[in-house]
């Protein structure tokens, strides 16, 4: 299915819809092993025809977006030494790149080399921004979206790790919240929250989880920060791929369409399903 599936987008000429889903049981653990019988799939209340389905753990194409602002300095070795974990447990074959932001986005690799699977060069780009500054939260968002779209993978995802929220875009929420329901990535959110922080946002990193199909930690201690990376790498590999063609009439742009996904087991047990709850045509 890898080349059928090649370059899909949301969209009205091209309209098959792929879903990044994770299935986890009642205790937490992964459900492996689930066939295409296992999945129903609604669009707007819809049952749908699933035409692709795939286990396997494919590469994705992944951003890290790490905050490099100011408060961050006295937590900024151990989410490098996070992320690099993240890197190491990804798969081998994943397109990986890393965007730093503050006052200004930067993107961490050379411009000559927008991905790379080396593990030197994504160490490198994790250490070339030192913590200053206030946070473009906003900004990094749509500028690693963007980017992600250029990588070669079906799967696209990003990491988000961040202390803050937004104080110095000049993109909006709304702009973000757009963006996010007309991409087809799934977007890990990290909060390491201090309490007394005034820019403090857990419900957007939450609600920009709960939109894409990814998840939000917010960590009450630091030290959980190398166990949530390794988690979230195992997460991306375990996901299942699911597609569909949705029946056409409803595609005008800018129509928010509404995705629910069930899973079941023979044995009867309780799944837990994660994946994108809505999309925007472009």
């Amino acid at each position: 299915d890898g080349a059928a599936a090649q370059d899909v987008k949301f969209s009205s000429t091209s309209n098959l819809v792929l879903l990044d889903v994770s299935v986890k049981n009642s205790k937490g653990g992964y459900a492996p092993g689930l066939s295409k019988d296992s999945f129903r799939v609604y669009e707007n209340g819809q049952l749908q025809t699933i035409t692709h389905f795939s286990r396997e753990d494919a590469p994705v194409t992944v951003g890290l977006v790490i905050d490099t602002s100011g408060s961050m300095r006295p937590k900024y070795n151990q989410v490098v030494t996070a992320a690099i974990v993240f890197i190491h447990e990804s798969n081998p074959s994943d397109e990986i790149f890393i965007v730093n932001f503050n006052d200004n986005v930067t993107k961490g690799l050379p411009p000559e080399l927008p991905f790379s699977d080396n593990e030197n060069k994504l160490r490198a780009a994790l250490w070339m921004t030192k913590p200053e500054g206030r946070t473009a939260l906003y900004d990094a968002i749509t500028t690693s979206l963007t980017h992600l779209e250029k990588g070669q993978r079906d799967k696209k995802t990003l990491v988000l790790i961040s202390d803050g929220g937004d104080n110095h875009s000049t993109h909006t929420l709304g702009d973000v919240r757009s963006m996010v329901e007309k991409s087809r990535a799934t977007i890990y959110t990290i909060g390491l929250f201090d309490e007394d922080d005034q820019d403090r946002n857990p419900r957007l990193l939450r609600q920009l989880a709960d939109v894409s199909g990814g998840e939000a930690y917010l960590p009450k201690e630091i030290s959980g920060l190398v166990g949530i990376c390794r988690q979230v790498a195992s997460d991306i590999r375990a996901r299942y791929t699911i597609g569909y063609v949705p029946a056409p009439g409803n595609d005008a742009p800018g129509t928010l369409h509404k995705i629910k996904v069930h899973a079941s087991q023979p044995e009867g047990q309780k799944l837990i399903v994660r994946t994108r709850t809505s999309y925007l045509v472009p």
